[in-house]
């Protein structure tokens, strides 16, 4: 019995690294299906190798997050590219998926790429006092990318979402022309895109991963991962300081009277915008009926 990280999914195939020595590939066990178990590219797990060589995945260790889509575990930061301009950045989706990175306990980073076409002024403004750092980029000028590459050099797993447009492809072709290379050759190979590729990858950067998880966008994300309303208002740390001056112990923050979130936007403290996106999350999470919670 030996334990691993599985880097590489296709299907049910599965493949698992196991320190130095060489990977190893693995199906899983016929309990895990059973269980409603599916084994995710990032999971530490034990597994065995029958004479043969071929290896079974035994277990899946307790995972500290992971994501429906994409379909990662153990995920540390989660980088959303935005693009300045062509396309232009829409507030409300940063809001939801950055969201959803502080309901799993991952970090948000904010990369904000294109910054030769517009300003990101404005949107600096918005989330300026949000505990996640944000990166101005440029692919054509290279202005972001050493910061960008030091970043996603750290130990753990990195996952960078953004939607069509945004100049991912480019901005990881800056930060690493190999990495780019390879993800390009395995998206052409696998059908990346076409919706029925189920391969996901990790790639070694410096002391950390970087996820390639084709077939996934930001609409995905936002349609199949849910925030209940009980838990968003944690996903907006930056509020949190204020809920204390709230007149009501219960305040929704959807326009109470002497609301603490809602005094400290009209000071300055909190932008509007983020209010705006939180409002309406909370509505959509107010509709969830209790039969699709998990």
């Amino acid at each position: 019995m030996v334990q691993g990280q599985i880097v590489k999914s296709i299907a049910d195939l599965y493949v698992v690294k196991v320190g130095n020595d060489p990977e190893i590939a693995c199906k899983a066990r016929g309990v895990f299906r059973k269980q409603g178990l599916t084994p995710l590219v990032g999971d530490y797990v034990t597994c065995t190798v029958d004479a043969n060589g071929e290896g079974r995945i035994e277990s899946i260790l307790p995972r500290k997050n992971f994501m429906e889509r994409p379909s990662v575990a153990n995920i540390d930061r989660l980088y959303l590219i935005v693009s300045a301009a062509d396309p232009d950045p829409v507030p409300l989706m940063i809001d939801r998926l950055t969201a959803l990175a502080f309901d799993r306990e991952i970090q948000p980073i904010l990369v904000l790429n294109k910054t030769d076409l517009a300003s990101v002024d404005w949107l600096l403004d918005i989330y300026k006092t949000v505990p996640m750092p944000l990166i101005r980029a440029c692919a054509a000028t290279g202005e972001g990318c050493d910061e960008l590459r030091e970043s996603l050099c750290q130990s753990g797993i990195s996952v960078l979402t953004g939607n069509s447009g945004v100049g991912k492809s480019s901005l990881l072709n800056c930060v690493d022309p190999l990495l780019s290379l390879a993800t390009g050759e395995t998206s052409k190979k696998l059908g990346r895109g076409k919706h029925t590729t189920r391969h996901t990858q990790l790639y070694a950067m410096g002391e950390g991963y970087v996820a390639d998880t084709p077939g996934f966008s930001s609409l995905d994300m936002e349609r199949v991962q849910w925030i209940y309303k009980e838990n968003l208002i944690f996903a907006f740390p930056e509020f949190l300081p204020f809920t204390a001056d709230c007149r009501f112990a219960d305040c929704r923050h959807m326009g109470e009277k002497e609301c603490g979130v809602q005094q400290a936007v009209t000071r300055g403290l909190v932008h509007q915008s983020r209010l705006d996106s939180y409002r309406t999350m909370y509505k959509e999470a107010d509709a969830i009926k209790d039969w699709q919670r998990k």
